[in-house]
């Protein structure tokens, strides 16, 4: 399960919202933390779910999100939990997350260079999200998961130094295919950089090689990692880690895929590009029981569509909050 327990965000990422950020939902309209708890044991008690990933937004501007993981933690003792986030903040709460009951954290970071970084978040923070990185290291919430984003003309050249900074840290660094999940509309099919183009930048310094592990559903296709021969194209010396690329628009992974989404409003999304949503916390509030719910959720994920349908030319985005795009 992915519930975003925010729609708010501090960065104004270009692949994400315009500069001016977008319009922010009523705090009575965003589940409160009872609510989030109760909702996500009845996915947990009732409908099998068996990992829970907390998004947003960006999910630590919410001031009471150690207090949410406690209570999940308490009573869920052995779900898996994790968060997905920019990282700004992350060094002050890393400790805290990790007492509460965080498992593990992924971290959005898709440049090393401050004024690539500046450009793509539109803010000066890439001391903040490193710090949080090793803050979170540090803490216990590995293995940590580096998000990158590749962008044609401003970001594309550092692929292969990014896989060298994750590697040395022992991060598994994700590529993920830009989505048209941007509210500015700058998405283009043309100008996206595509898994083929990402593991040709990739294998120019490194050989790729299949990973041993199933993928058992997850977005990322994963690559053993090592260094090329220099005299051909053979691997050489050991496994230096894993890199994946999450391939969304050009190598899609519906047929596999076992992800259920909840928005900050508390509306089911069957798939990240759905154009429906299906109001749980609206029924949780009218005072549905747990069973009500349940078969509630169970209606909108039974018509998950086959495929998104965005690797076909002529697919139209949907225009998305912030929310949804994490």
């Amino acid at each position: 399960m992915r519930l975003s327990v925010t729609d708010k965000c501090n960065l104004r990422c270009t692949y994400c919202m315009p500069a001016e950020g977008l319009k922010w939902l009523p705090k009575q309209a965003v589940m409160t933390a009872d609510e989030i708890v109760r909702i996500v044991g009845i996915g947990v008690d009732l409908l099998g779910v068996r990992e829970l990933r907390l998004t947003g937004g960006e999910p630590l501007v919410r001031t009471d999100l150690i207090d949410i993981i406690g209570a999940l933690r308490e009573r869920h003792p052995d779900l898996p939990i994790s968060i997905t986030t920019n990282g700004v903040g992350l060094d002050n709460k890393a400790h805290a997350l990790k007492e509460a009951g965080l498992t593990r954290i992924n971290v959005s970071l898709d440049s090393l260079h401050e004024e690539t970084f500046a450009k793509l978040t539109r803010r000066p923070f890439l001391d903040k999200v490193l710090a949080g990185v090793d803050a979170a290291q540090a803490a216990g919430l590995g293995p940590i998961k580096i998000n990158a984003v590749l962008m044609r003309g401003i970001n594309d050249t550092e692929a292969a130094g990014l896989l060298a900074w994750a590697l040395q840290r022992s991060h598994e660094l994700r590529f993920i295919e830009q989505m048209p999940l941007d509210a500015d509309h700058g998405w283009s099919r043309r100008a996206m950089i595509t898994a083929a183009e990402i593991r040709e930048l990739l294998s120019k310094e490194c050989f790729l090689g299949p990973d041993p592990r199933t993928r058992d559903g997850a977005p990322a296709e994963r690559f053993q990692v090592r260094q090329r021969d220099p005299a051909g194209s053979e691997a050489a010396g050991p496994v230096l880690g894993t890199v994946g690329i999450i391939a969304s628009v050009t190598e899609p992974f519906c047929s596999d895929c076992r992800r259920t989404r909840i928005t900050a409003e508390g509306k089911i999304m069957s798939c990240l590009f759905s154009r429906e949503e299906f109001d749980l916390l609206g029924l949780l509030r009218q005072g549905a029981d747990d069973d009500d719910l349940a078969r509630r959720w169970q209606d909108a994920m039974w018509v998950k569509p086959r495929a998104h349908g965005m690797d076909h030319t002529g697919w139209e985005p949907k225009t998305l909050s912030s929310q949804n795009a994490a």
